[in-house]
C-alpha cells in the first residue's frame, strides 16, 4: 500500500498558486472565480492530506460566508474522511470537491492539471 504524506514541490508550486488566486478573487467580492480556483486546489492536492484537509477547510469557511447549508454540511463530513483517505491513496481523483458533487466520484482533470501530474 502506498502512503502520501508529502506534497512533491512542484505540485505544491501549483497548489499555492491556486490558493493564491482564491484569496485574491475572494477579497475582490469575485465569488465564482474564487471558487473555481479553490476546486483545483483540490484537485492538485488531493492526494496529500494536508493540502486536501485545508482545501475542504477553506470550501467550509467559504459555505459559511455564502450561507450555504449543503455546502457547510458537505464539507464537514468531508473534513472527518478527506485527509485520511489521501494518506492511504485512495481519493476519486479529478473530484472537484464541493458539496454539489459525490464525495467519492471520478472526475475529468484539467489538461493543464493533468500535465503538472505527469511531471516527476
Amino acid at each position: 500500500m502506498k502512503f502520501n504524506y508529502k506534497i512533491t514541490r512542484h505540485l505544491k508550486i501549483a497548489y499555492d498558486k491556486e490558493i493564491s488566486l482564491y484569496k485574491e478573487f475572494l477579497g475582490n467580492k469575485d465569488y465564482a472565480n474564487a471558487w473555481h480556483h479553490l476546486e483545483r486546489s483540490h484537485i492538485i492536492g488531493q492526494s496529500y492530506p494536508i493540502e486536501h484537509t485545508y482545501s475542504h477547510w477553506l470550501m467550509l469557511k467559504f459555505g459559511l460566508k455564502q450561507r450555504n447549508s449543503k455546502e457547510v454540511f458537505g464539507q464537514i463530513i468531508r473534513l472527518f474522511v478527506g485527509g485520511w483517505k489521501s494518506f492511504i491513496d485512495h481519493v476519486p481523483l479529478g473530484n472537484t470537491g464541493g458539496a454539489n458533487v459525490p464525495p467519492l466520484k471520478r472526475m475529468n482533470i484539467p489538461k493543464d492539471i493533468n500535465k503538472l501530474f505527469q511531471t516527476k
